[in-house]
């Protein structure tokens, strides 16, 4: 028997790694649209090792108020990458969102959905139509920060951040350079809100900067959106903080010809989770009659993550197949055009028959990349010089007429402070206000510097003890402070 020198086996290369996945089955139709769906992979030769986790409605109804115990945590740390079907979240107070927690505890920064128009095989008002929604995934609204302040108000904070912008705007930039798009287009609504949006605006014109062959496009959301929905041919990249994301992705997906055909890839500097973009649809699980394909999609895009671009192309080709063959579940089941009536089992068998065959009529599946988008590390700048200018402070208070308000809170000033407004929901109601302006228990008392020059932190204090010691209900305060002499904070609605 021959026999290798030592030094001859050290040189050899190492036989490649199979990499391990964490798997999430998820609630309702997931199991079905997962067990499809890994047939399809392992069966076109992907090469992976799942690992099962639990998580989702069991848990949260188990009693783990997070729906995801820390076992699942291990797993998702230790393989870095999750395969995950839909989950449901129960309905009432006491459960966040498990989607939203896995996000933001993985720094899952990018959500990034393909949509694509399948016509004629899937009917759509859109024939034409492919572009690619990317979404900021940790911030905005989706803090869920929410306070009930009074009787009548509540609150919810919409948290913008410098570097929050940047890794989303370049990882759009950086997303079309390397897919060869033509157009990144962002969508704010900084005419209304001009410090949170206006901050996404302004490092979206900043980075586009560094990328001269693309074309950069700003729209304010409202239209951005009813031209997206009229004339989806138009877009190419989109990038969106992550409430105007998350609605419009969805709606990016219906006019393409079904929610239920989208995947989307949650992208962050560590880990990665691929997922549909819909729902657990718990009224037909069991039913064999979910369509896989969402899932399908997301785990495609995870095989050219993973660096296993040529199973990806196999699969996504061997789907556009079976779609123009008019192998087609019941959501997007057409007469006249679909040909077969299939379950999710059948469909996934479906597919499986087509691999090693491209569509005749569909573009095929262009080559997908191996190497994933790496943004880099945030670098801040140097600190801004800071200046206190004044306070905001905000009032409980039952009664109804400003004037009668602002006589309570003006004792409050002492020195340099002097009060300058009264809003009530952003709308100046003093000095100078209309009678018809409808108003609830929440008031905004702005004290500012009477000369303008900066104030030191203790005067604030003496004015939030003297509204105490005068019984005046404050429930919270917000510092006004100027940046490098540019006012970091919004004037009121009408001052």
């Amino acid at each position: 028997m021959e026999t290798k020198d030592v030094t001859e086996i050290l040189a050899a290369p190492a036989a490649p790694v199979m990499p391990r996945i964490t798997v999430a089955h998820g609630d309702g139709i997931g199991p079905e649209i997962m067990d499809a769906t890994l047939k399809i992979l392992f069966t076109a030769g992907a090469q992976l090792e799942i690992e099962e986790v639990a998580l989702g409605e069991h848990e949260y109804l188990a009693g783990n108020s997070s729906g995801i115990p820390q076992k699942s945590w291990d797993s998702i740390k230790e393989n870095r990458v999750m395969l995950k079907a839909p989950i449901t979240t129960p309905q009432g107070g006491g459960y966040k969102s498990l989607n939203v927690t896995l996000r933001k505890t993985l720094g899952l920064y990018a959500n990034v959905r393909p949509v694509r128009s399948l016509h004629p095989y899937v009917q759509t008002k859109h024939p034409v139509m492919d572009m690619v929604i990317i979404r900021e995934n940790e911030e905005d609204v989706y803090g869920s920060i929410e306070h009930q302040q009074t009787d009548e108000v509540v609150q919810c904070l919409k948290l913008i951040t410098r570097p929050g912008c940047e890794k989303i705007v370049r990882y759009a930039f950086e997303y079309a350079r390397q897919h060869n798009r033509k157009k990144v287009t962002c969508f704010t609504k900084d005419n209304i809100m001009k410090q949170t949006d206006g901050l996404f605006h302004e490092v979206f014109r900043e980075v586009a900067q560094e990328y001269p062959e693309l074309e950069a496009q700003h729209l304010i959301v409202d239209i951005g959106a009813a031209l997206l929905a009229d004339s989806p041919e138009k877009f190419d990249v989109v990038v969106l903080p992550n409430l105007y994301g998350d609605i419009l992705s969805d709606v990016a997906a219906q006019i393409s010809g079904s929610v239920g055909l989208a995947g989307s890839a949650n992208i962050g500097q560590n880990y990665a989770i691929f997922e549909a973009i819909h729902g657990s649809a718990p009224d037909i699980a069991g039913q064999d009659v979910a369509n896989p394909s969402g899932l399908l999609q997301a785990a495609i895009m995870m095989l050219a993550h993973l660096g296993q671009a040529r199973v990806a192309q196999k699969v996504q080709n061997a789907w556009l197949k079976t779609l123009e063959d008019g192998t087609h579940t019941r959501d997007i089941y057409r007469e006249g055009v679909s040909r077969q009536l299939v379950g999710t089992e059948d469909f996934a068998l479906a597919v499986i028959s087509n691999l090693g065959k491209a569509p005749a009529h569909l573009p095929p599946a262009a080559t997908f990349k191996n190497r994933p988008i790496q943004v880099p590390p945030y670098q801040r700048a140097a600190a801004a010089h800071k200046e206190l200018l004044g306070v905001d402070v905000f009032v409980h208070w039952r009664g109804t007429d400003p004037e009668e308000l602002a006589q309570l809170v003006q004792p409050l000033a002492k020195q340099e402070l002097e009060l300058r407004m009264i809003t009530n929901r952003g709308v100046k109601v003093w000095p100078q206000g209309f009678d018809e302006t409808f108003c609830t228990d929440h008031w905004r008392c702005r004290f500012q510097s009477r000369t303008g020059a900066a104030l030191a932190p203790l005067q604030v204090v003496e004015l939030l003890q003297e509204a105490v010691h005068r019984g005046i209900d404050t429930i919270k305060t917000e510092n006004l402070y100027a940046f490098n002499g540019k006012p970091g904070f919004s004037m009121g609605q009408g001052q």
